[in-house]
């Protein structure tokens, strides 16, 4: 039970018990989610789902409301979503139909699932090299055309930050059986709708792009997550996954999420200036820590690099109760790499003071 829950981050519950405390009071800056509390709309939308008993039955194993309403905020025809426990499990079937496409390219470091589902097939693929140095121009072409029949793009890129081009995406499809796209932060991104390419789909039948509710919404126990694709490709999925992988909850939350654009851009809104105004704020204090290099990021997460080991800081934050994502399971990055996800401005302090101090007291060894 080790070894996905050790390369994801976000495991609050072990870290609690491993360091002898409650959850709630651990600051969990390795889970790239939002950390604000569930908008008024959503909650009671939970709370009157409960009210009316809707556990009693089975979900609907159409999905037909939820595809709808996906369907109709996306601006695609409703047999071309297919709603999924999170993100990770229709990363499970992309890996499926990619394990028949031939050689799967990897761009690293980059998101561990991807390697994980392709596994479950015993799936060809291998890990291309993505830049480690990059300037703070956004959006970025995107750099990499490895040899292969199946790539998998993360926009914005995990970890690094990168905000990949729409254009430079779309000149890639001719080049691939398969072009797999994780737009899963892609929301939290201000003007970062204008890079997503699902107004590719349409033309591009060999495009499949997944989206996760996760983030954007700090709901990552309902599990919900949507694959856009062509309808053939999607009707397969539904045929060899589970008859329902959706509980009734996260259907609900799902509706009301994306028939509500006033809730949706409201909350859209707000995310993209706590982005853009603490990313700024953050990591401008980054760069006054000495021995760290902090790196440009397009959301919310930031990348820190330094010229000696950052796990000794690591181990000391976490006596404080702050976990930050050890890299060191990303190819390519070490243990001299850490990622930190923004959080409101009373923990995003908190964590600067504690590495301030910390590295005071313990400066950085070889």
């Amino acid at each position: 039970m080790t070894n996905y829950l050790q390369v994801h981050g976000g495991n609050i519950y072990e870290e609690a018990r491993r360091l002898g405390v409650i959850s709630k009071s651990v600051l969990d800056a390795s889970a790239s989610l939002v950390p604000f509390p569930l908008p008024k709309t959503l909650q009671k939308c939970l709370q009157n789902a409960l009210a009316t008993n809707c556990l009693r039955n089975y979900p609907d194993r159409s999905h037909f409301d939820l595809r709808r309403s996906i369907g109709k905020c996306h601006n695609v025809n409703p047999e071309m979503v297919l709603p999924g426990n999170g993100a990770a499990e229709l990363f499970t079937w992309a890996a499926r139909e990619a394990s028949i496409s031939g050689l799967n390219c990897l761009p690293s470091p980059g998101f561990s699932d991807y390697e994980r589902a392709l596994r479950c097939w015993n799936a060809d693929y291998i890990h291309v090299s993505l830049p480690l140095k990059w300037s703070k121009e956004i959006p970025q072409v995107f750099p990499l055309r490895p040899q292969g029949n199946v790539l998998w793009i993360t926009n914005p890129h995990n970890p690094t930050g990168h905000l990949w081009s729409k254009e430079s995406i779309k000149e890639l499809l001719n080049d691939y059986k398969l072009v797999i796209c994780d737009e899963a932060f892609l929301p939290l991104v201000p003007n970062g709708e204008d890079q997503s390419v699902i107004p590719l789909i349409e033309n591009h039948r060999n495009l499949i792009v997944i989206r996760s509710l996760t983030k954007l919404f700090g709901i990552a126990g309902l599990r919900l997550g949507y694959a856009i694709s062509t309808s053939n490709r999607l009707s397969q999925w539904q045929r060899w996954r589970d008859p329902w992988p959706l509980n009734s909850l996260a259907i609900e939350a799902g509706c009301t999420i994306m028939n509500d654009q006033k809730l949706l851009q409201g909350w859209t809104s707000k995310i993209h200036s706590w982005v853009k105004k603490e990313g700024a704020w953050f990591r401008s204090h980054l760069k006054n820590i000495k021995g760290i290099s902090s790196h440009p990021s397009s959301t919310n997460f930031f990348l820190i690099e330094s010229q000696k080991s950052l796990i000794p800081l690591r181990k000391e934050l976490e006596k404080e109760h702050i976990l930050l994502r050890d890299c060191r399971s990303f190819k390519y990055l070490n243990e001299q790499w850490l990622r930190i996800s923004l959080q409101e401005r009373i923990n995003n302090q908190r964590i600067i003071n504690s590495i301030n101090r910390i590295l005071k007291e313990s400066p950085l060894k070889p």
